[in-house]
């Protein structure tokens, strides 16, 4: 099974392509461009380079959040109109899990984080227990009191957008820099994991996991009340 991945759910746009569970070839950049600018030339410099053809591809996978709004619609619509000109399945993939997935160290607290504007930031907890990557806590909108909190005294690593976070308690490091930001690779590994062939038929309809309103929704709401 071929599958192609994509993750724009943060600033980094990234893809990547696998056979099963190898990986082919992956593309990631931040290089200050727009998802919408850079994906499409991406998809179709990955797929050139591997001499894989576009009808050949069987799962499109696609980070689904949380993360930016606008990214997010910008991955799902691409990955949408791909697996429907294709007949392809389509699987969505939670970005959190991903970024924790990059990193395999066993019995270590994982803590991927998306900044989630004002001071605040979506976290989940993960830990790879053996060969099994198993969610200890599930995704929340937290600040970094509360962040460090949900930790506790437990040996972690963080991950994400975690760059503006300082004073880390003893117990708490970041990734390395290789493993700190999304990658599409993993976007594949966690899409092949749990792809199933009935519900995955579905192109049209999924819903990116925004967790909380954007703030045009907020702004909307407090001058309609």
């Amino acid at each position: 099974m071929y599958i192609l991945g994509i993750d724009t759910a943060t600033k980094v746009c990234s893809v990547a392509l696998a056979h099963d569970a190898e990986i082919i070839a992956e593309y990631t950049a931040d290089a200050g461009t727009t998802h919408s600018q850079r994906l499409l030339p991406e998809l179709d410099n990955l797929l050139n380079r591997a001499e894989v053809a576009k009808k050949d591809i069987d799962l499109v996978a696609v980070s689904m959040g949380p993360g930016s709004f606008t990214g997010l619609r910008i991955g799902l619509a691409t990955a949408e109109a791909f697996a429907y000109a294709r007949h392809t399945y389509l699987h969505g993939v939670d970005t959190l899990a991903a970024l924790a997935y990059n990193c395999r160290f066993e019995n270590i607290l994982l803590s991927p984080v998306i900044d989630a504007q004002k001071g605040n930031y979506y976290q989940a907890l993960y830990k790879w227990r053996g060969n099994k990557f198993v969610c200890v806590e599930p995704t929340m909108v937290v600040n970094v009191e509360q962040l460090f909190g949900r930790v506790g005294d437990n040996e972690c690593l963080l991950m994400g957008e975690c760059g503006k976070i300082n004073n880390f308690p003893g117990n708490i490091k970041k990734a390395p820099e290789n493993l700190l930001m999304p990658k599409a690779k993993s976007i594949c590994a966690l899409a092949l994991r749990d792809f199933n062939s009935e519900t995955d038929k579905r192109i049209f309809g999924l819903e990116p996991y925004y967790i909380r309103k954007s703030e045009a929704e907020e702004l909307w709401e407090q001058r309609n009340r």
